[in-house]
């Protein structure tokens, strides 16, 4: 039986030092090596924040004895060679804490140093020997003698390191060996032979635009305001106004590609269209084009730059539903046949049930390098022309390397590109497509309606680790889901849902048609009757009854509130009413706590909010919140005994929203 046998040389050449639990890691920074087509891949469970923000980094660090330890953090972006320092501190029992800033949008790696400070530790030896009375004049040779190690010091450090000496040896006495100057010299200057250095772990810095942000989604072809007409970029272009004054800083377009006419599906998903029928705008690829064409009906390549000018112009983004799917009609089927898995009868195989009308492509094809560049070209292509941020769809079509590849690939090139993984699958795949780099995530909020749902779903994904990767960003309905909560069509739910999606999470969104309350649904299923995905459908965007004045309100006050425009900081207060939910979002740059209670049934009611002993940051220094400013009227409520009692009308308002006072 074959051993390996550790010798005496091997072990003691092995690290003094052990580097353990360090924050923040997801999963332990699990490296993955693949080949793809000959191309080796790498990919990393990376840590996520914001660039421009400080990143704290903590970890055990210890060796055997009494010696006392240097320990930097050291951190570059991911392409780079150099690393940066930043000098970690130690905390007591072993624990120690550095922070570097990722400035710019990228990827970056960090790792911790460890090593001996040789001259630290003799000068702690002579400080003790000194205290009981020893004679230290050996020690003090010794000490000496460690100057002359120095090495590579700087030329203030360099200054010390000889004034200090040539005083002791003028005078012979210890004292200038022990000062702190000469400590501070020499724990940059001397060699650090048995210097340790963990394994570099990764970290994601995306920009702000990643943590907050209100999404509006529309079906580009259903703009036109004619009856029977085929909407244009150029509808789209006179919307934006609109979609601007109701707060929304992110506009999300279907697909806009060409849409296939073989298996195209009819009205309420019919299996087979009539003449005229537009299709569902994710049967990708036509005659025209594929992924990187726009629909000949909604305009030219100069109208797409219009509009991403004009949503620049009224402080939007462009976002874009990327779907790596085709309809049998797609050119790559007729230009690259060895994508796509083929039948017997040499038919292209196509999705089951209610996707017929699309294929999905062999992502372990012998060609699998061309398919897999083709989408990211086509990716590319859509960021050229001004998009920054886009939804991916359906995941289950393609396999998990596939997406590792992609956002690496994409991030590297155009780091500011902002990728929604909006699938809605088992919860440890959501979470695992978050590891793999997505900046946002799509959530189980529309199906999490009561109270104790609620506050079990969100303490969830803000808790550790989950909100060291993931980052919710939760959509109220889309065009797939009409949730069963809001086919009732009543004004007070819809409202409640949105109060709960725009200040529990800094990224939310809607779908169009929810800020007239559009409600009709399938009997019995969570889709919209007469869905636009296979109907253009015309909208009086003014119509009475609309709720675009409170959409408005929601947003201007999360805009004015740093709390609500961040997720992980959330805490849920303890409110008796099992039909209100309440509570507490802090940001500390700036100093900003908003206390929301929200209503999730109809009626009227009144409840004790405790605040109990709710403190926050005023110039630095923690204090008792003592009144709440009605974030709506402006009005100022003193908090007594601990608390307040409100009163909570749905009808009027389902949202009570407050800033903390001190």
């Amino acid at each position: 039986m074959n051993k390996t046998i550790q010798t005496v040389e091997s072990a003691a050449a092995g690290s003094a030092f052990l580097i353990e639990d360090v924050y923040p890691l997801i999963d332990g920074g699990r490296f993955a090596v693949k080949r793809i087509a000959g191309e080796r891949v790498g990919g990393r469970f990376a840590v996520k924040r914001i660039a421009g923000e400080r990143v704290e980094v903590w970890a055990d660090i210890y060796r055997d004895g009494e010696a006392v330890i240097g320990a930097a953090l050291i951190w570059r972006r991911e392409q780079d060679r150099e690393w940066r320092s930043e000098p970690m501190i130690h905390h007591g029992n072993d624990r120690w804490s550095g922070a570097f800033t990722p400035v710019e949008p990228g990827q970056y790696v960090y790792a911790i140093e460890a090593w001996t400070d040789e001259f630290a530790t003799w000068s702690h030896a002579v400080a003790r020997k000194q205290l009981s009375g020893a004679d230290v004049s050996l020690d003090a040779i010794e000490g000496a003698g460690l100057l002359t190690k120095a090495h590579g010091a700087r030329q203030d450090a360099a200054a010390v390191i000889v004034r200090q000496c040539e005083d002791y040896l003028q005078t012979g006495d210890v004292t200038p060996l022990l000062s702190t100057e000469l400590g501070n010299a020499m724990a940059e200057s001397q060699l650090r032979p048995d210097l340790t250095r963990s394994p570099p772990f990764p970290l994601i810095a995306d920009r702000d635009k990643a943590r907050c942000g209100a999404w509006y989604q529309m079906m580009p072809r259903s703009q036109s305001r004619i009856p029977g007409r085929h909407g244009t970029l150029r509808d789209c272009i006179a919307r934006v106004p609109d979609i601007a004054a109701m707060g929304f800083d992110v506009l999300y377009f279907t697909p806009v590609h060409p849409i296939g006419h073989n298996r195209r599906k009819g009205r309420n998903n019919s299996p087979v269209a009539t003449e005229g029928e537009p299709g569902s705008p994710y049967a990708i690829g036509a005659a025209e084009g594929g992924h990187d064409a726009l629909h000949p009906e909604l305009g030219t390549i100069e109208d797409f730059r219009a509009l991403v000018a004009t949503c620049l112009e009224y402080g939007l983004e462009l976002a874009l539903d990327f779907a790596v799917q085709c309809s049998p009609d797609h050119p790559w089927l007729r230009q690259h046949p060895e994508w796509f898995k083929w039948r017997p009868d040499r038919s292209v195989r196509t999705a089951d049930g209610p996707y017929s009308d699309i294929v999905i492509p062999d992502f372990a094809s012998v060609d699998r390098a061309g398919l897999w560049n083709a989408f990211r070209d086509a990716m590319l292509f859509w960021i050229d022309h001004g998009v920054t941020m886009f939804a991916i769809d359906n995941h289950d079509t393609a396999p998990l390397p596939f997406w590792e590849w992609l956002i690496r690939d994409i991030r590297r090139r155009h780091p500011e590109v902002i990728l929604f993984s909006k699938t809605f699958a088992r919860p440890k795949l959501m979470k695992g497509l978050a590891k793999l780099g997505f900046a946002q995530s799509f959530t189980y909020f529309p199906w999490r309606t009561s109270k104790w749902e609620l506050e079990q779903y969100l303490g969830e994904l803000t808790r550790y680790p989950e909100r060291d990767f993931y980052r919710p960003n939760l959509f109220v309905n889309t065009p797939d889901l009409l949730p069963y909560h809001l086919q009732s069509g009543e004004a007070w739910a819809f409202k409640s849902r949105l109060a709960l999606a725009a200040t529990l999470s800094g990224n939310y969104g809607i779908y169009s048609g929810f800020e007239l309350l559009e409600h009709e649904a399938v009997p019995g299923h969570e889709e919209y009757l007469d869905s636009e995905k296979y109907q253009i459908k015309q909208r009086d965007w003014d119509k009475p009854g609309n709720i675009k004045p409170y959409i408005t309100g929601l947003n201007r006050i999360r805009n004015d509130n740093a709390a609500l425009q961040q997720t992980a900081n959330l805490r849920f207060l303890g409110v008796e009413d099992g039909e209100t939910i309440a509570f507490v979002k802090e940001a500390t740059d700036p100093a900003n706590t908003v206390v929301a209670a929200i209503a999730l049934s109809r009626h009227a009611r009144e409840f004790w909010l405790p605040l109990g002993d709710l403190t926050i940051d005023v110039g630095g220094e923690r204090r008792h919140v003592t009144a709440l400013e009605n974030l709506l009227t402006g009005e100022q409520s003193r908090i007594e005994w601990g608390g307040i009692r409100l009163r909570i009308d749905p009808d009027r308002d389902p949202a009570l929203l407050f800033r903390c006072l001190a």
